[in-house]
């Protein structure tokens, strides 16, 4: 079998920068080893590029490092963009626990071994060009390195060095993009990846099953995620269990590759409307017994979730060419359609293009759909736009917020855990004294999830590491038994998103389609889930939401219409997952990961149509309907049939 893989992290090949002899600019995320540091691509949209973070929980993680070749030996200046992640809470405005001090996430820059005088990321709320002073450096190859001090997750996104003692690199994001031009030509290229069937954006469930089924039906697929996994919220970087029911009726046979893909197989076949009986089967129970690590269904062990499995699934679907560690950031338009989607290595920062007949937005937040200019909304409609009983009387921009979930571990010794005075400030009456934070430890109500995200996942980690202190340093008589031999094992850095946007397509789903019961001739998913609309829990101590409550509406299995998956606007254009054609009330019954699974069935059943009728997303509903629900009907192929 031959692999064909672009850009996993195991087999990539970083060469040595090269650059004019008095100029050199390294991205950090390019090291040629990373040691203990993480690439964080989630604002790579917003501020130009990934970065390297020191996500070590509150131990110093091990350097990253690069070699480095200096042509022009001497004297030269060195300027880092970093920034103090919590220094934004510094300010005046903040007060009691939400304010913050010290700077959690200082490191050293090294040149052999031998570190600056300059503690970067003890200033500067917003990212910004630190002054590193001046090093002599002697011609030849060096080794540049990262130093993390704290464990609680410095950041860097780049590095530069100058002969010009005098110059000052430019903040804005055009200047940067200018140097990046200049010094990091190879940035520019565009490799083009050549043409496909069906483009697939998007690595979670969605996606997943988008591609493989599109494969199998004999469809050229190209399948960009901009991660090292596959999985999205169902990946051990973020470990959101799978939920819904599959395998319903009007089409039975829909489901039967996400239980080929489920990771731990099907009793955690949740729903919140049957959930009591299926813990209580004896099914479960035995399974369960045999495997106690998989009673937890969010937050659990990273190999509950199955990474492995999906690469192996894709992998074995000679017509998918997989682009793991590529975001795609850019698109190409013809005549209203979507001509090409333009990626970028979040590693090597090298760009690549693919075309394609049929795009598929099954990144969540509708990244693919937003830059086409596919119409899409934010937020919740009001009562007058939807008629819906669960919309409030004006619209607004609440979604529901980001998961950033944890866990903890029982060891033989008792283990410390630094105070943090940067963090939120909770008290023993104020924190929350859990030894595994789960879906409901969620952030970001009233921001944007698709263009603010570190903001959110910031927020949501100064919550983690401050509660978690409390708990092992406030001297309560309980706690020491209950948490002192615990230690802090597991905080996802990736956030568990809900909700950003939801790309517009011909019929947008709504409250009383799914609770009337109204049938459509383009009857598809089945959704199970309740109608669960997330709300944030008013905390205890004087700072923001950082917990939230749901609220269910118990539906019947309800079949959502085929023409909520494409645009009503870019016509080549599909969506797969959380950011398809429905209201924020809607919104809460399709998004969870089994249901965004048999919506990538699908879609990828009108790609297999399309691919033969020459056609585009509307053009099945409209000519040839009566083919899609022959295929619903039989199912995936290559998928175990249900009974």
């Amino acid at each position: 079998m031959t692999i064909r893989i672009i850009g996993i992290i195991g087999i990539l090949a970083v060469s040595l920068p090269t650059a004019r002899a008095d100029e050199q600019m390294i991205d950090a995320e390019s090291f040629n080893d990373l040691g203990g540091w993480v690439v964080d691509q989630q604002s790579m949209d917003q501020m130009g590029s990934p970065y390297l973070m020191a996500h070590g929980l509150g131990e110093k993680v091990e350097d990253a490092q690069t070699r480095i070749q200096i042509a022009k030996g001497g004297k030269h200046r060195i300027w880092v963009r970093t920034r103090d992640w919590v220094g934004k809470w510094k300010d005046a405005q903040f007060k009691g626990p939400m304010k913050a001090s010290g700077s959690p996430g200082i490191f050293y820059l090294k040149f052999d071994n031998r570190p600056l005088k300059t503690l970067f990321a003890e200033h500067g709320a917003e990212w910004h060009w630190q002054d590193g002073g001046t090093v002599n450096l002697t011609a030849g190859e060096h080794n540049l390195a990262l130093e993390d001090l704290t464990g609680f997750n410095g950041r860097c996104d780049v590095i530069l060095l100058s002969d010009k003692l005098d110059f000052i690199p430019g903040d804005s994001l055009g200047e940067i993009q200018a140097l990046r031009d200049r010094l990091l030509p190879h940035q520019k290229e565009v490799q083009d990846k050549g043409d496909y069937d069906v483009v697939v954006i998007g690595g979670g469930m969605a996606g997943i099953c988008t591609a493989i089924t599109s494969a199998r039906y004999g469809c050229k697929v190209a399948f960009i995620q901009d991660r090292p996994v596959l999985g999205g919220n169902n990946s051990s970087e973020v470990r959101v269990g799978l939920s819904g029911l599959i395998r319903q009726k009007p089409y039975s046979q829909i489901g039967n590759l996400v239980d080929q893909l489920d990771p731990v197989g099907h009793w955690t076949l949740w729903d919140a409307n049957k959930r009591p009986e299926l813990e209580r089967s004896k099914e479960v129970k035995e399974i369960i017994g045999k495997h106690p690590e998989k009673k937890t269904h969010n937050a659990g062990a990273g190999s509950n979730y199955g990474d492995d499995k999906k690469l192996k699934f894709v992998l074995e679907e000679k017509n998918i060419t997989l682009f793991l560690n590529t975001r795609a950031n850019g698109v190409e338009m013809k005549n209203g359609r979507i001509a090409s989607v333009i990626g970028q290595n979040i590693r090597t920062g090298e760009k690549m293009k693919v075309r394609g007949r049929i795009f598929v937005d099954c990144t969540g937040d509708g990244n693919i759909g937003a830059l086409a200019g596919a119409d899409y909304r934010i937020g919740r409609e009001s009562k007058a736009q939807t008629q819906e009983e669960l919309a409030p009387s004006v619209e607004d921009n609440l979604v529901m917020g980001t998961s950033v979930q944890w866990n903890t571990k029982m060891e033989k010794e008792d283990s410390d855990f630094p105070q943090t005075p940067w963090a939120i400030g909770f008290t023993s009456e104020s924190c929350v004294p859990a030894t595994r934070g789960d879906w409901d430890w969620e952030t970001g109500s009233r921001l944007n999830h698709a263009t603010q995200m570190e903001e959110i996942r910031d927020y949501a980690l100064r919550i983690v590491f401050g509660n978690w202190s409390v708990l092992k340093n406030n001297p309560h008589p309980n706690w020491k038994k209950r948490f002192g031999k615990r230690r802090l094992n597991w905080v996802a850095y990736i956030g568990g998103k809900r909700e950003s946007r939801r790309l517009m397509g011909e019929f947008v789903l709504k409250q009383q389609d799914i609770v009337e019961a109204k049938r459509y001739p383009d009857a598809s998913v089945t959704t199970t889930w309740t109608i669960d609309l997330h709300y944030p829990k008013d905390p205890i101590c004087a700072c923001d939401a950082f917990q939230s409550t749901a609220r269910h509406v118990k539906i019947k299995p309800y079949p959502i219409p085929y023409r909520c998956f494409y645009s009503r606007n870019v016509p080549n254009l599909m969506m797969a997952g959380r950011n398809i054609s429905v209201t924020h009330v809607a919104l809460g019954t399709v998004r969870v990961q089994r249901t965004t699974g048999m919506m990538g069935e699908v879609v990828g059943m009108a790609n297999a149509i399309m691919k033969k009728r020459d056609c585009l997303p509307n053009d099945v509903y409209t000519s040839h309907l009566d083919e899609l629900k022959k295929l619903m009907t039989e199912g995936v192929p290559g998928a175990p049939k249900s009974e």
